[in-house]
C-alpha cells in the first residue's frame, strides 16, 4: 500500500506539469490577454459581479456573455466624467443667461430654459452613478437607485423631445401663421411646460407599476427598460412608448419645419423678384429683418432637434433589436448606444454658444470669456465704423 503513494504523487506531479506547459504554450501563441481570460474569466458571466439583490433583474440573455474587459469600464467612466462636466456647466450657463438677461425673458425662451433644465437634471443625476459603477465594473448601487436612474433618463429624454416639439411649433406659429397665429404668452408657455413634464412622468412611472420594468443593461453599469424580455407585455411598452415619445414628436417637427422652410423660401423669392423689378439690391426693412431673425432662430432650433434624434436613434434601434433580434445584442453594443444618447445633453449649450444671436450677446455681457468671435450686436457697429473710416479716407484723398 505504501508503494502506491509515490506512484500517485508522480502521476499528480506529471499532470500539473503538463497543465502548466499547455498554459505557457497557449500564452506564447495567443498572447497574455487571451491567457488572462482563460485563467480569470473561465465560466464567469457579465452579471457575476452584481450584488445578490440585483440578480433577479438580469435577463437570461446576458448570462451568455463573459465580463467586459476592465479597460472598457475605465474608458466609459472617463467619458462620463467629461460629458457630465459639459452637461452641468453648459446647461447651467444656458439657464443662468436666459434668466438674467432682460431681452431673453420671453415666452418662447421659457421653452428653451426648460430644455436646458431637462438636460442639466439628466446629467446631474445620471452621470455620477454611472462613474461610480464603472469604477466597480458593475451596478453597485442597488435596485432602488436603478429605478431612479432609469426613471430620470426616461423622464428627461421625453421632456426634452416634447419641449423641442413645442419650440418647433412656436417657430411655425410665428413664421408661417404670422399675425393670424395665436401669440405665445408666459401663461401658455408655462402650461405647456407643465404638460410636458406630466406626460414624461406618466411614461417614466409605468415600468414601476408593472408595464415593463427597469433593469441593468448589458454592460451592468447603467439601467433602463427591459428590452430583452421574452414577454410581450414588456415588449409592448417599448413599442407604444416609441410611438408617443419618438415618432409622434418626430412627425410633428417634420410638419412644422416643412411649412417653415416653404414659407421662408417663398418670402425670399418674393423679395428677390420685387427687388429685381425695382432695380435695387435689396428690399430689406425692419420687418424683413425681423423675419430673417426668426428664421435664424428656427435654424438653431432645427439643429438642436436634429442632434436629439441623432443621439437617441441608436438607443431606439438597440431597443428594437432587443425585441425582434436580440441575438445580435451584446453588452458592448449597449454601452455605446446608452452613451450616445447621453451626449445629447451636451449638444444644446454648444449650439447656442455659436448660433443663438441674443444668447451670445447675453453671454458676452455676463461671461465674456466663453464667447467665441463677435456677436451679432458687434457686427453692425464694426460695419458702421469701417464705413465711416472709408468715408473719411475718401474725403482726405479728395
Amino acid at each position: 500500500m505504501d508503494l502506491l503513494v509515490p506512484a500517485t504523487s508522480n502521476i499528480t506531479a506529471n499532470a500539473l506539469t503538463t497543465t502548466m506547459i499547455n498554459i505557457i504554450q497557449t500564452t506564447s501563441i495567443t498572447g497574455p490577454h487571451f491567457a488572462h481570460r482563460i485563467m480569470s474569466f473561465n465560466n464567469e458571466t457579465v452579471a457575476d459581479k452584481l450584488p445578490p439583490e440585483m440578480l433577479h433583474l438580469v435577463g437570461a440573455h446576458w448570462y451568455q456573455f463573459p465580463p467586459l474587459y476592465f479597460l472598457w469600464h475605465k474608458i466609459l467612466g472617463l467619458v462620463m466624467i467629461f460629458l457630465g462636466l459639459i452637461g452641468w456647466a453648459g446647461n447651467g450657463v444656458v439657464v443662468y443667461i436666459f434668466l438674467v438677461t432682460p431681452n431673453l425673458k420671453t415666452p418662447s425662451n421659457l421653452l428653451v430654459i426648460n430644455l436646458a433644465f431637462s438636460d442639466f437634471l439628466m446629467m446631474t443625476i445620471m452621470s455620477p452613478p454611472m462613474v461610480i459603477n464603472c469604477w466597480f465594473e458593475t451596478w453597485a448601487l442597488g435596485p432602488l437607485m436603478c429605478d431612479i436612474y432609469a426613471l430620470i433618463g426616461s423622464l428627461c429624454g421625453g421632456a426634452s423631445i416634447w419641449t423641442m416639439t413645442a419650440i418647433a411649433y412656436d417657430r411655425y406659429n410665428v413664421i408661417v401663421k404670422g399675425m393670424s397665429g395665436t401669440p405665445l404668452t408666459m401663461t401658455r408657455a408655462a402650461i405647456q411646460v407643465i404638460i410636458i413634464w406630466l406626460h414624461g412622468l406618466l411614461w417614466a412611472i409605468l415600468p414601476l407599476i408593472g408595464w415593463n420594468r427597469y433593469v441593468p443593461e448589458g454592460n451592468m453599469t447603467s439601467c433602463g427598460t427591459d428590452y430583452v424580455s421574452d414577454e410581450w407585455l414588456g415588449k409592448s411598452y417599448i413599442l407604444v412608448y416609441s410611438v408617443f415619445v419618438y415618432y409622434t414628436p418626430l412627425f410633428s417637427i417634420i410638419f412644422s419645419y416643412y411649412h417653415i422652410v416653404s414659407a421662408v423660401a417663398a418670402h425670399e423669392k418674393a423679395m428677390r423678384d420685387q427687388a429685381k423689378k425695382m432695380n435695387v439690391a435689396s428690399l430689406r426693412s425692419g420687418e424683413q429683418s425681423s423675419i430673417s431673425a426668426e428664421a435664424k432662430l428656427a435654424k438653431v432650433a432645427l439643429t438642436t432637434i436634429s442632434l436629439w434624434f441623432l443621439a437617441w436613434t441608436p438607443y431606439l434601434v438597440t431597443n428594437y433589436m432587443g425585441i425582434f433580434n436580440k441575438q445580435y445584442i451584446t453588452p458592448l453594443c449597449t454601452i455605446w448606444a446608452s452613451l450616445f444618447a447621453k451626449t445629447n445633453a451636451c449638444y444644446n449649450p454648444i449650439v447656442y454658444a455659436f448660433s443663438h444671436p441674443k444668447y451670445r450677446a447675453g453671454l458676452k455681457a455676463k461671461l465674456p470669456c466663453l464667447v467665441f468671435g463677435d456677436t451679432d450686436e458687434q457686427k453692425p457697429a464694426k460695419k458702421q465704423a469701417n464705413d465711416a473710416t472709408s468715408t473719411q479716407t475718401s474725403d482726405g484723398k479728395a
